[in-house]
């Protein structure tokens, strides 16, 4: 009886109508998707290529000098930064390190940049903060791997793939930071600022956006954060990098060398998860 209620409405066609939109926005949009797949591809080896020729010894240095001077002249973070980019290094995955950096960069670097205009957007607007606001969940809750089949339907396999997942899997946090960030300025400040005249786009720059700079960072940091996460996952569609070397030992069984791929992830994520919480204690 039950079964029969239920089997009374016939299966919606959810998949089917999926996967002709796919199709719709693969045939419409084919003239964008393929100069950005092959021009997206050579710069990302290009970018990956150039970090690989610098000497390690030179980035080693230069990222241990800094880490002292971002932590407040600590010897900590340096001296981490140090071993374990030594140890990365010392293992023979310097050149990998080097591209899942770069694939992480970029995908970071779009994701601020779509991020927090959205977020201010949404700070400012009520409508758009009710019409984005379920996008956000959507992009937050649905599982990492489903990203890979638009990704690879719309860009093919390769590093284009990669950070068109780690785009749409990273970016909600700082959309959310810097919209949350935004509302909770103080209104006594935003009044002052225009009691004095302020424009809105000053009321924006000067007001607005410093005071709310730490909850803005924080988005940041986690933006970051799941970049990184995707590096494996993306290297499922061809990404190259760490995440290659765990996939592929996973795919052998091989427990060593999967664990090392692993610990250069770990090592790499704890130096940039710092690095921006340092730079967002700075005055």
């Amino acid at each position: 009886m039950l079964d029969s209620i239920l089997n009374f409405i016939p299966k919606i066609p959810i998949a089917e109508a999926i996967e002709t939109i796919t199709e719709i926005i693969q045939n419409t949009f084919s003239f964008l998707f393929e100069p950005i797949k092959s021009g997206g591809n050579d710069f990302m080896e290009w970018l990956a290529e150039i970090l690989a020729d610098i000497p390690a010894v030179i980035v080693i240095i230069v990222v241990a000098v800094l880490a002292f001077f971002i932590s407040g002249k600590r010897f900590g973070l340096a001296a981490f930064s140090l071993v374990g980019l030594w140890v990365i290094y010392n293992q023979g995955l310097w050149e990998e390190l080097m591209s899942t950096f770069a694939l992480v960069l970029i995908s970071s670097v779009l994701s601020i940049i779509i991020g927090v205009p959205v977020g201010i957007l949404m700070s400012k607007s009520k409508t758009a903060q009710n019409i984005i606001t379920p996008i956000l969940d959507f992009m937050q809750t649905m599982p990492a791997f489903v990203y890979l089949i638009p990704a690879v339907a719309f860009f093919s396999i390769g590093m284009v793939a990669g950070i068109f997942a780690s785009l749409i899997f990273a970016t909600p946090p700082t959309v959310r930071f810097t919209n949350l960030g935004i509302r909770q300025v103080s209104k006594e400040l935003i009044e002052a600022s225009e009691a004095f005249g302020s424009t809105g786009s000053q009321k924006l720059l000067k007001v607005e956006l410093p005071m709310a700079k730490s909850t803005i960072m924080a988005g940041i940091n986690q933006t970051v954060m799941l970049s990184l996460s995707m590096v494996v996952i993306a290297s499922m569609i061809g990404a190259p990098g760490l995440g290659r070397e765990v996939l592929s030992a996973l795919q052998r069984a091989q427990v060593g060398p999967g664990f090392v791929a692993g610990i250069g992830i770990v090592i790499l994520a704890i130096i940039i998860d710092r690095f921006t919480q340092h730079l967002n204690t700075q005055k």
